[in-house]
């Protein structure tokens, strides 16, 4: 069992845990990833490692409540007990080679780009960062990213907080205005990761993203995980999380991520009593 160490609400159905998990502390890199089981009758979900102390021993993560999994693991309170946390798992980032970057988080993407941002700054490369969300509620590690970023630029879908629009429109006014990077790293929704991918295409900029796709086992056995990158099948947990925005079929990846969806909706109406 692994204990919760802290819970905290950042925003609406998302929360933010400090597990206890030293083995997993130990090993972590920027990039990797858990799977966890919130009881021994769950599930199991993949979740990225948003940050990591060695020392402590702890791990965090961040988790938004979109299905029975995740709303299971919503009802442990601070100081209870995850069933199981396995990990690290998938590839670390490696951005080190590059020398003037910007990471793109959407939404829950944060949980992935923080880490990368501590990181670069850590080597004397920190890198400018954009971060969107629907609105000025789901803004997550503002005071975080100021202290880790050169730059941070943030917007919103509504308008609400500082400037109205998405990543794309950002990115586009850094480009268009002169900034010459030589590696985008974005991470969201898959619709936001292609609209990245197709406006970097145009600049002919190096782009990273990391593909948030269905995954059972996490070690490469149940090929939940696949898709197309440059016509070849890849597996995310063990050729990624992270790839070419690029190479990858969009629509072939965003189409296998609603598999489920049906499935999905059925368990939350048992568990909430809502009528499908």
């Amino acid at each position: 069992m692994y204990k919760i160490l802290r819970k905290r609400r950042l925003c609406d159905k998302v929360n933010e845990y400090v597990v206890e998990a030293p083995n997993v502390a130990k090993h972590a890199h920027p990039g990797q990833f858990i799977i966890l089981r919130p009881d021994e009758e769950g599930e199991r979900i993949p979740l990225t490692i948003c940050d990591y102390d060695r020392e402590r021993g702890t791990v965090t993560i961040l988790v938004q409540e979109v299905g029975y999994t995740t709303m299971k693991l919503a009802a442990i309170p601070e100081g209870g007990c995850i069933a199981d946390f396995v990990g690290p798992l998938g590839n670390a980032t490696e951005l080190d080679g590059y020398n003037d970057i910007v990471l793109v988080g959407g939404g829950i993407g944060t949980a992935v780009i923080y880490p990368q941002a501590k990181h670069l700054k850590s080597i004397g490369k920190p890198a400018d960062v954009i971060v969107g969300a629907r609105n000025r509620e789901l803004i997550m590690y503002e005071d975080e990213f100021r202290a880790a970023a050169r730059n941070l630029y943030l917007t919103t879908d509504d308008g609400s907080y500082v400037r109205k629009g998405f990543v794309t429109d950002v990115l586009k006014d850094l480009l268009d205005g002169g900034k010459k990077y030589d590696c985008v790293f974005a991470v969201g929704p898959m619709p936001m990761m292609r609209a990245v991918a197709n406006l970097t295409k145009e600049y002919g900029i190096k782009t990273i993203v990391s593909m948030n796709t269905i995954m059972v086992d996490g070690t490469g056995m149940c090929g939940g995980c696949r898709l197309t990158v440059g016509g070849q099948t890849k597996y995310a947990c063990v050729h990624g999380p992270e790839f070419d925005g690029h190479l990858i079929d969009w629509d072939e990846a965003i189409n296998r991520s609603k598999t489920y969806r049906a499935e999905e909706r059925r368990h939350v109406c048992m568990l909430t009593g809502e009528k499908q």
